[in-house]
């Protein structure tokens, strides 16, 4: 129980200030950019002009800049919010450039999982940006993107067989899905597991949990790493007393089981320790609610 204890400290201590919810640029992961170059409300561009970049920075719900996706000379999809800005260098007057504030690049195939991403990436004019490596690169090497500013002339456009899109209004499939409000009870029951959670562990990695509870207790679901995005296999079961888990996370090479326990006034947090071979680490997951 000392384990318990220390994490549940921890929990308490760390609770106020986690910030839980994804923003709206995190829900479009990989099957929703798919659907992208046939969707309503997308255009594809050859030449992205900075008025077509003010004109349409503010579709994401508390953002602020354009929300591009770009299928990249490699055939994964990318997604980008930039702004048009200008940079002053030295003395001289300020010059335009393309401000990336945040850009991701998922694997193919996979819904989440994240092969190069970058944030606060300034283009000048002449930059070239490979999005499949998420490095700006010289002339003689492959790119997505370039940026161009030259006199009046100011664009973005994509290189060789890379696609640009701009979104000029948010997709349907980007929206996060609602569920019902958990409501508990006086008893205690195992179904209050089932849900999304933002898991911390050791202060060393994050994640995304999700459970589903069967009627016998047995527990199944995925766990998606915040690193990369790669999901992994979750097997548990509810023990005795019934806020009490035990689920296991199925990595390439190795298991991490995890000993938890869900608070039992308003199962919106768990805590408790985890195993990875023979060392033991404590860990703390809030509930993911609709805002």
């Amino acid at each position: 129980m000392w384990r318990y204890a220390i994490a549940l400290s921890l929990l308490a201590s760390s609770l106020a200030r986690t910030s839980l919810g994804a923003d709206a640029f995190d829900q479009y992961i990989n099957p929703v950019l798919a659907r992208v170059p046939t969707a309503a409300g997308v255009k594809e561009v050859k030449k992205l002009t900075p008025e077509e970049i003010t004109d349409n920075n503010s579709i994401l719900p508390g953002m602020t800049g354009a929300l591009l996706v770009v299928k990249t000379n490699g055939g994964r999809f990318s997604k980008l919010l930039v702004q048009a800005a200008r940079q002053r260098v030295d003395t001289s007057a300020p010059v335009p450039i393309l401000l990336i504030e945040r850009f991701v690049t998922y694997r193919e195939g996979q819904e989440q999982m994240v092969v190069a991403s970058g944030q606060r990436v300034d283009l000048f004019s002449g930059f070239r940006l490979n999005l499949d490596i998420g490095q700006i690169v010289p002339q003689e090497l492959a790119a997505d993107l370039r940026f161009v500013a030259d006199g009046a002339k100011v664009y973005v456009e994509p290189v060789n067989k890379a696609s640009l899109y701009l979104l000029t209004k948010p997709l349907a499939e980007a929206a996060p899905k609602k569920t019902a409000k958990l409501v508990v009870g006086e008893t205690f029951e195992p179904r209050y597991f089932a849900g999304s959670y933002k898991v911390y562990d050791d202060g060393r990695r994050s994640g995304s949990l999700t459970l589903r509870v069967a009627d016998d207790g047995e527990v199944t679901g995925g766990y998606y790493s915040e690193k990369d995005g790669r999901k992994y296999a979750v097997n548990g079961k509810i023990g005795n007393p019934r806020h009490t888990i035990q689920f296991t996370v199925t990595y390439p090479r190795s298991e991490q089981t995890f000993q938890g326990w869900l608070f039992t006034g308003n199962a919106k947090a768990m805590t408790g320790y985890s195993r990875v071979q023979d060392r033991e680490t404590g860990f703390y997951a809030v509930r993911i609610e609709d805002e």
